[in-house]
C-alpha cells in the first residue's frame, strides 16, 4: 500500500509540474510582451530628457483629459520617467529596461531561470551603483535621481568625498572581479597585447617612411633627367634655326645669353597662405562647454505642482436663463420709459457680472443712456452696475449687471489654463478672468510697473498674492528675485520660507521682508545703485536691454573677469504705500520715481499697493510712470479718477471685482483667489528644496551716519 501511495504522489507531482510548464505559444506571447514593455520604458526614459521639464508642472494633473503630456509615450511615459528617472535611479534606470528585455529573451529562448535571477540581482547592483556614481560626478542630481542623490549625500556626510571615491572604486572592482571574473593575468595580458601592438605599429611606420624616402628620391632623379633632356633639345633647335641671329646678338650683347639662361632656371616656390582663425573665442567656449546655464546651481529645482492649489465646487459658471430674461426685460422697460428703443440685446455671462450689449435705434444719443445708470440700477435692484458707452471696437453699449450667485475664480484655474502654461512672456502674471471667462495673462516687463489700489478688504492682498504665485509657478529662482516691503508685518510673512530661493535683501539685514520704514529708504537707494551698476554693464556690453545682455552672457560673449554676470529680474513689491509716503515723504518718493523712470530696461520692476488712492499719496510723478493700474472697489468717484483717470471703480461690488488698464481700454475682471493655506503649501514646497547659500544681496548703501538723513516722526 505504501508503494502504491508513493507512486500516486509521484504521478500527481509530475502532473502538477506538467501543468506549470508553458507552451511555446505562451512563451512567445509573454516574452514578446516583456520586450515591448522594455521598449515602452526605453522610449519614456529617453523622452524625459527632452520634455520632462515641460510635464513637471502638470505631472499630478495628468488624470485630467484636458492636460496634454509632451512625453513620447504620453501620460504613461511621463509618469514612468518621473518615478524612475527623477524619483528613482536617474540615467541608470535604463538598466531596468534592459533587464525586462533580457527577461523576455530568456522566456522565448528557454534559458534557465537561475541565470535570469542572477542577471536581475547584478542589474539592481549596477542601477544603485550608477545612480550614486552620477550623483558623485554631477552634484546637481540631473542624472542620478533622488535615490543616488540622497545616498551620495549620506556617504559624503559620513566618510567625505575622498572616502566616497574610494568606496566607489572598491565597488567597481568588486563587480569586475566577481561578475566579469577579472584576474591579474587578464590585466597583464592586456598590457602585453598593447605593448605588442605598439611595437608592430612602430615597425610598420619605419618601413613606410623608408619606402616613401626611396620613392621621393627616384621621382626627383627622373624629374632632373627629364629637365636636362628638355633643355638640350630646346638648345639644339634654337641653334639650328637662329644660328646667325644668335651669333650677331652675341657679338653685340655678350651678356644677353647668360641672362636668358638665368631666367629659364628660376624656380618659383609655392606660396603657402596662412590659415585665418575664423572662429572667435565665444564660439569655441560654446562648442566645448555649451551655453551658460544660470539654473545649473539649482539644476534639481522642481516647480510647484498644481495640486498645491485648491479647486472649488462653485468654479463652473451656471447660466440662469430666468435671471437673464428678467434682467433683459427690466433693461428694455427702463429704457422704454425714457423713449429709448433698442434694436438688439446680447448677454455675456461672466464669473461675477453679466455684460448686456445693446444696440440702440438710430438717432438715440449715447449720453442719454449713460445718464440713466442710477435708474437702471434701481429697476434691477442691484449694486455695482456700470455702463460702458460705447464699448471700444464693437459699436455697442455695454451694461454690466452683477450676478445673483457669483463664481469663485480659483488660482488653480488660471495657472492651469493653456494661455498661462504656454506663455513665453518674460514675467507672466495671471491676474484673473474677464467677463467672457477668459484668463487674462499679462507681461510685467511690458507694463513695466503696476499700481494697485482699493479700499480695505476689497482684494488688494489677494491680488498681490496672485502676482507672486504666478511668477513662482513660471520662473526659476535664478531668473527672478523679489524685494518685499510689508509695513503691516503680516501680509507677506509666509514668503520668508523662500528667502534663499527668491528673495533679495541688503547685505547686513537679518530679515528679507522689510517692515521698517528706514530700511525701505536704504533699500530703494540700494536699488538705485544696482540700477546704475547694471546700466554700466549694459554700456560695456553694447546692449540696450537686459534680455540682450543675458542672451550675450549665455552665449559666453561676455567675460566674467570684467565684472559681467547673469542678471536676474528684480521685482519690488510695496504693500501699504500710503503709510510709507505719510511717514517718509520725499525720501521715498524721489528714489522710487527714479526707479520708475529708468529701471525698466535693466530688469527692475515695481508693484505698489495702497488703500488710500488720494492725490497726496499717488502723486503725478508716480502716476506718470505707472501706466498699468488695477483698481479694486473704492468709496468715491474721486478715488476712482485718481487711480484710473476715469470713474467706475466706485461701482464695483468688491470681493475681488476689479478694473484693469494698461493705458488704453479698461477691462473688468474677477481676481483669482488664493488663500493663506495655498500660499503656505506653496512656500513650504519651494522652501524644502535645495537653496542658495543666502538671499540675493543688493549693493550696500551707506549714507550719512551709516544711513541717510530721514525726516521721520
Amino acid at each position: 500500500m505504501a508503494k502504491v501511495n508513493s507512486k500516486k504522489n509521484k504521478f500527481s507531482f509530475s502532473l502538477k509540474r506538467e501543468k506549470k510548464q508553458l507552451s511555446s505559444s505562451q512563451k512567445l506571447f509573454y516574452g514578446s510582451s516583456l520586450i515591448i514593455l522594455s521598449l515602452i520604458f526605453f522610449i519614456s526614459f529617453t523622452s524625459y530628457f527632452f520634455s520632462g521639464h515641460i510635464d513637471q508642472s502638470s505631472l499630478f494633473e495628468l488624470s485630467s483629459r484636458d492636460i496634454v503630456s509632451e512625453n513620447w509615450m504620453s501620460k504613461l511615459g511621463a509618469l514612468l520617467s518621473y518615478f524612475f528617472i527623477y524619483q528613482g535611479f536617474g540615467i541608470s534606470s535604463y538598466i531596468f529596461s534592459l533587464l525586462i528585455l533580457l527577461s523576455g529573451l530568456h522566456i522565448i529562448l528557454e534559458i534557465k531561470n537561475r541565470k535570469l535571477i542572477k542577471n536581475w540581482l547584478w542589474g539592481f547592483y549596477l542601477m544603485i551603483y550608477g545612480s550614486v556614481f552620477f550623483a558623485f560626478v554631477d552634484s546637481s542630481g540631473n542624472y542620478s535621481g533622488v535615490i543616488g542623490y540622497e545616498i551620495n549625500n549620506l556617504l559624503t556626510d559620513y566618510i567625505g568625498v575622498i572616502g566616497t571615491s574610494f568606496l566607489l572604486f572598491i565597488l567597481a572592482m568588486l563587480y569586475m572581479t566577481v561578475r566579469l571574473n577579472l584576474r591579474l593575468e587578464h590585466v597583464s595580458r592586456i598590457y602585453r597585447m598593447n605593448w605588442f601592438y605598439i611595437q608592430i605599429a612602430s615597425i610598420f611606420k619605419r618601413k613606410q617612411k623608408a619606402t616613401n624616402d626611396e620613392i621621393e628620391d627616384s621621382s626627383n632623379l627622373e624629374s632632373a633627367i627629364d629637365k636636362a633632356n628638355q633643355d638640350t633639345d630646346t638648345k639644339t633647335e634654337d641653334e639650328i634655326i637662329n644660328q646667325e641671329k644668335v651669333d650677331k646678338i652675341s657679338k653685340k650683347v655678350p651678356a644677353e645669353k647668360s641672362k636668358i639662361k638665368d631666367e629659364i632656371d628660376i624656380e618659383v616656390e609655392k606660396v603657402i597662405e596662412e590659415k585665418s582663425e575664423t572662429d572667435n573665442l565665444s564660439d569655441k567656449l560654446v562648442e566645448n562647454f555649451g551655453l551658460f546655464d544660470p539654473k545649473l546651481e539649482l539644476g534639481n529645482f522642481q516647480f510647484p505642482s498644481l495640486d498645491l492649489l485648491k479647486k472649488y465646487d462653485s468654479e463652473k459658471i451656471n447660466i440662469d436663463k430666468q435671471e437673464l430674461e428678467e434682467n433683459k426685460d427690466k433693461i428694455v422697460e427702463t429704457l422704454g420709459n425714457y423713449n429709448i428703443s433698442i434694436s438688439s440685446i446680447k448677454a455675456t455671462v461672466g464669473p461675477t457680472v453679466t455684460l448686456y450689449e445693446i444696440i440702440p435705434d438710430a438717432g438715440i444719443r449715447i449720453s442719454k443712456i449713460k445718464n440713466l445708470e442710477d435708474d437702471i440700477a434701481l429697476s434691477l435692484s442691484a449694486l455695482g452696475i456700470r455702463i460702458i458707452a460705447p464699448i471700444p471696437g464693437r459699436g455697442t453699449i455695454g451694461i454690466e449687471v452683477p450676478n445673483k450667485n457669483s463664481t469663485i475664480v480659483s488660482m488653480h484655474s488660471v495657472i492651469s489654463s493653456e494661455k498661462f502654461q504656454q506663455s513665453e512672456m518674460e514675467l507672466p502674471i495671471a491676474i484673473g478672468k474677464t467677463i467672457s471667462n477668459e484668463t487674462l495673462v499679462v507681461d510685467l516687463v511690458k507694463m513695466p510697473h503696476l499700481l494697485m489700489a482699493g479700499a480695505t478688504g476689497q482684494g488688494k492682498s489677494v491680488g498681490l498674492n496672485a502676482v507672486l504665485t504666478s511668477l513662482l509657478y513660471k520662473k526659476h529662482p535664478a531668473e527672478v528675485k523679489f524685494v518685499l516691503v510689508d509695513p503691516k508685518k503680516v501680509e507677506l510673512t509666509l514668503f520668508n520660507k523662500i528667502e534663499r530661493h527668491y528673495l533679495a535683501k541688503l547685505p547686513d539685514s537679518e530679515d528679507a521682508i522689510i517692515t521698517d520704514n528706514k530700511k525701505v529708504i536704504y533699500t530703494l537707494k540700494s536699488l538705485c545703485i544696482e540700477m546704475d551698476n547694471r546700466y554700466e554693464l549694459l554700456k560695456n556690453a553694447s546692449c540696450r536691454t537686459i534680455v540682450e545682455y543675458n542672451k550675450k552672457f549665455k552665449a559666453r560673449k561676455l567675460n566674467p573677469n570684467d565684472g559681467h554676470q547673469y542678471l536676474p529680474y528684480i521685482v519690488l513689491i510695496i504693500d501699504e504705500f500710503a503709510d510709507l509716503i505719510m511717514t517718509a515723504g520725499k525720501e521715498v518718493e524721489t528714489p522710487l520715481a527714479r526707479l520708475a523712470q529708468l529701471a525698466r530696461a535693466i530688469g527692475i520692476h515695481l508693484i505698489i499697493a495702497t488703500q488710500r488712492p488720494s492725490v497726496n499719496v499717488i502723486t503725478g510723478v508716480i502716476k506718470a510712470n505707472f501706466p498699468a493700474r488695477i483698481a479694486f472697489r473704492v468709496t468715491s468717484k474721486i478715488d476712482s479718477r485718481t487711480i484710473l483717470d476715469s470713474s467706475g471703480a466706485d461701482q464695483l461690488i468688491g470681493r475681488g471685482d476689479m478694473l484693469f488698464t494698461q493705458g488704453t481700454e479698461i477691462i473688468r475682471l474677477q481676481c483669482a483667489f488664493v488663500d493663506t493655506d495655498e500660499i503656505e503649501k506653496l512656500t513650504d514646497y519651494i522652501g524644502s528644496q535645495k537653496a542658495y547659500a543666502s538671499a540675493h544681496n543688493l549693493p550696500e548703501y551707506v549714507g550719512e551716519e551709516s544711513g541717510t538723513n530721514l525726516d521721520i516722526d
